[in-house]
């Protein structure tokens, strides 16, 4: 299926093409109540990307995320998911890292620790399901290869206690009901993750380690739906 986008309608477009850069988003949900809850934050006003935006966090993968040795390593369809497609020369290396990087910014932008014990810690990185793929189409001033991870809020070691001062790229960091999260300024594509999520959470789960991640992308000047598997 293909379509054009609104989101990058009239958007403001760079005359350089920029290579995408990899980064990493993770979408906790929490389960502890009668209806499902996803971690939310709202992006600073002052920020060149997506201002004011309410958000899952993440962010930029950096070199030092692909360093490190996992604690416990990433589910194989989850892996093989992440190497497929995959820019440049596929490594699992660099799959790992991705998965490191959207642990590492979740800590660094709402204090939450997931997967480990302290944020030194190696992480266990078997609760990550790779969901969904998105790249920011070719002539806007930033330009991301994004990758969205679900997990269980179960795997926060400090759910109830995150060390964060509210001075971070993340504010007014909250547990959201879906019905709560729409009525708030989102992008698009974090409306159509949780509209693709929301049937498994309908349904009293989350989506298994094998289930197909949508992969969304610019063609030319067309907006593509595909899928890894």
């Amino acid at each position: 299926m293909s379509y054009d986008h609104p989101e990058f309608a009239g958007s403001k477009v760079h005359p350089k093409v920029l290579k995408p850069k990899d980064s990493a988003t993770l979408i906790l949900v929490r389960r502890d109540a009668a209806v499902p809850r996803i971690l939310m934050g709202q992006r600073a006003g002052g920020h060149a990307f997506m201002p004011n935006k309410y958000v899952f966090p993440g962010g930029r993968l950096d070199a030092a995320d692909c360093r490190v040795k996992p604690a416990k390593d990433l589910h194989p369809a989850t892996l093989a998911k992440l190497m497929a497609r995959m820019r440049g020369r596929p490594t699992s290396t660099r799959a790992r890292g991705l998965a490191q990087a959207a642990v590492r910014e979740t800590w660094e932008e709402t204090g939450l620790v997931f997967g480990r014990s302290r944020p030194e810690d190696a992480p266990d990185l078997s609760g990550l399901t790779l969901f969904m793929r998105a790249i920011t189409p070719p002539g806007r001033t930033r330009r991301y290869d994004s990758r969205f991870f679900v997990a269980d809020a179960e795997g926060l070691t400090n759910l109830d206690a995150p060390h964060h001062d509210g001075g971070g790229e993340l504010l007014t960091l909250s547990w959201l009901t879906l019905d709560d999260i729409a009525g708030l300024d989102l992008p698009l594509i974090t409306i159509d993750a949780l509209k693709r999520l929301k049937p498994f959470l309908d349904q009293g789960h989350l989506p298994a380690h094998d289930c197909p991640a949508s992969f969304q992308y610019y063609r030319g000047k067309t907006w593509v739906e595909d899928e890894i598997s």
